[in-house]
C-alpha cells in the first residue's frame, strides 16, 4: 500500500455524494479506473454519482451493460468520460475489437466495471477500486493507486 491509497466508507446512499466527491478530489492525473466488486455492490451507482461530481448531467448516465461503453461529456469542463461495463465481454479480443485500448490511451477518464474480463489490456497506471459490501450493508471503497515512476 503506497501512501496515496485511500479507503472511503459509505454507510448509506446519503453518503454517496460525499464519497464520490472525496474520490474525485484524489483522482489527480490518473485517467483509467478499474472498479471491482460483486454483482449488486454498487459499482454503477457509485460511478453515476462520480460522473455527476465530474459535471455530467445525471439523467444522461446509466449502466452501459448493452452498449459496453457509454460516452459522457462534463458540462463544467467539457471533458469526455467513458464508462465501460465489460460484464458481457467473452474475452479480451472483443474489447480490442471495440477499440478499448484507444479509449484508455485517449487521456479521457475511463471508468471500468468488470475489469477482470480485460485485465491484460489495462494500462500500467490503472487505478484499482475495490467496492465491497460489509455484513451491515455498508460499503467500503478501497482505492489502490499504481506505483509508477
Amino acid at each position: 500500500m503506497n501512501n496515496k491509497d485511500l479507503e472511503i466508507k459509505i454507510n448509506s446512499l446519503e453518503d454517496l455524494e460525499m464519497a464520490a466527491y472525496k474520490f474525485m478530489t484524489e483522482m489527480d492525473d490518473f485517467t483509467v479506473f478499474a472498479f471491482y466488486g460483486q454483482m449488486g455492490a454498487g459499482k454503477t451507482t457509485f460511478i453515476n454519482e462520480l460522473c455527476r461530481q465530474l459535471g455530467v448531467e445525471t439523467d444522461t448516465t446509466n449502466s452501459p451493460s448493452f452498449a459496453i461503453i457509454n460516452e459522457y461529456r462534463s458540462d463544467t469542463t467539457a471533458e469526455l468520460i467513458y464508462h465501460f461495463d465489460c460484464y458481457r465481454l467473452e474475452n479480451e479480443q472483443e474489447a480490442v475489437d471495440i477499440g478499448a485500448e484507444d479509449y484508455f490511451d485517449s487521456g479521457a477518464v475511463c471508468l471500468i466495471e468488470w475489469p477482470e474480463r480485460i485485465e491484460g489490456l489495462l494500462p500500467d497506471d490503472t487505478v484499482r477500486v475495490d467496492l465491497t459490501v460489509n455484513d451491515d450493508e455498508t460499503r467500503l471503497l478501497k482505492v489502490t493507486f499504481p506505483d509508477i515512476d
